[in-house]
C-alpha cells in the first residue's frame, strides 16, 4: 500500500473511532437533557435532570439511514402491522448515511412527542454549505413520519422536529435557531397550521473553551466533552462538579478512550509532519550534488531509505 494512503488509513481510522466515541458520549441521556435545555422552547428553565425522564428509550446512534425509503421498517406480529424507525438492517445498509443521534422526547405533559436528530461536526465543511445538509435532515425526519407516527392524511399528527448540529473549530462560539416564519404579502388572512414543526439549531463551539459563563453554559459543557486538549481528569471535573452530571463507568471510558485517541491522531501528525520534513532535507542535498551514500552518512539513514526518498518514494511512518 502507499505508505501517505497507509497513514492516511491509520489516521482516519483513529478519527473514525474518536467520532464513534464523541456519539456515544453526547447520546448519554444527562448530555441530551443538558442540550436540550437550551435548544428547545418546551424545556427551557428546566433542571436537566428532570428532562432525562422525559427522554424515551435508549437513543439511536448511528443505525437510522437517512435515506429516502430506508428510514422506517415495517414488520408484521400477530396479524398487525408495526412501524418504527429502520434500526435492524445495519449491515445490509452498510455503507449509507446515516443520523448521528436520533431519538423521540416526551413533552412536560406527558403525552405528546417530538422528535430530537443530533449531528456532530469536526468542522464547517468545505465542499457543500452545511445549513443545506440540515435542511434536508430535518425535511427527512418531517417526510419519513407518514406512515409510522401518521397515516393517510393525518397531517395535524405530524410530531416537531429538531435537528440540532454541533460544529467543532469555528472562529467563535454561536447558536442560530432556523425555523418557519409567515410574511403577510397581501391581506391578513390566517392560514391554519403549525410553524413549529420544523427547527434547525446549529451549535458553533470555538477552538478555545469559554470560561465559566452562562452564556456559554452549552459551549463549556460541549466544548470540554469533545475537546482533544484536555485530559481525561479535567473532562470529568468540567462533567461532574461544573454540571452535577453523574459519572457513570461507560461514559468515563468513553472519555478516556476518546483522550488516548486525540493523542494517538496527534503522534501520528507529528510523525508524518517529521518524515517529510526529513525527506524534503534529503531532496535538497540530492539537489545539490550530494550522493545518497554522503546523504546517509549526514543524516544517519539507511542508504536504502534515503535512495527510496530520491526515487520518489515516502518512508513508511509507524
Amino acid at each position: 500500500m502507499d505508505t501517505e494512503l497507509k497513514n492516511a488509513v491509520k489516521a482516519s481510522d483513529k478519527d473514525a473511532q474518536y467520532d464513534e466515541s464523541a456519539k456515544r458520549l453526547l447520546g448519554q441521556k444527562s448530555i441530551l437533557a443538558h442540550i436540550l435545555v437550551k435548544t428547545v422552547d418546551e424545556f427551557k428553565n428546566m433542571k436537566p435532570r428532570d428532562v432525562v425522564p422525559l427522554i424515551e428509550g435508549t437513543p439511536y446512534i448511528s443505525v437510522i439511514p437517512v435515506e429516502p425509503g430506508l428510514t422506517n421498517t415495517s414488520t408484521e406480529k400477530d396479524g398487525q402491522r408495526i412501524v418504527g424507525f429502520n434500526s435492524e438492517n445495519a449491515e445490509i445498509n452498510e455503507g449509507l448515511v446515516r443520523f448521528d443521534i436520533v431519538f423521540y422526547v416526551r413533552m412536560k405533559d406527558g403525552i405528546s412527542q417530538i422528535i430530537i436528530n443530533i449531528e456532530a461536526q469536526k468542522d464547517e465543511p468545505g465542499g457543500y454549505e452545511i445549513l443545506n445538509r440540515a435542511i434536508f435532515y430535518v425535511s427527512r425526519l418531517i417526510s419519513s413520519q407518514k406512515g409510522r407516527d401518521f397515516d393517510n392524511s393525518s397531517y395535524d399528527d405530524i410530531k416537531r422536529v429538531y435537528s440540532i448540529w454541533v460544529c467543532l473549530n469555528m472562529d467563535e462560539n454561536s447558536m442560530n435557531h432556523i425555523h418557519l416564519t409567515n410574511d403577510s404579502v397581501l391581506g391578513a388572512y390566517e392560514w391554519k397550521g403549525k410553524l413549529d414543526l420544523l427547527n434547525i439549531i446549529m451549535i458553533g463551539l470555538a477552538k478555545e473553551l469559554p470560561g465559566q459563563d452562562e452564556r456559554y453554559e452549552l459551549h463549556r459543557l460541549l466544548g470540554a466533552l469533545l475537546s482533544k486538549k484536555l485530559s481525561v481528569e479535567e473532562k470529568l471535573d468540567i462533567i461532574g462538579n461544573e454540571y452535577d452530571i453523574p459519572i457513570e463507568e461507560n461514559m468515563r471510558k468513553d472519555v478516556s478512550v476518546m483522550c488516548n485517541l486525540s493523542q494517538g491522531i496527534k503522534e501520528d501528525g507529528i510523525a508524518i509532519g517529521e518524515a517529510k520534513a526529513e525527506a524534503r532535507i534529503i531532496m535538497s542535498m540530492y539537489n545539490n550534488g550530494f550522493t545518497a551514500e554522503q546523504i546517509a552518512a549526514v543524516t544517519d539513514k539507511d542508504i536504502k531509505d534515503v535512495q527510496a526518498i530520491i526515487e520518489g518514494k515516502e518512508l513508511t511512518v509507524v
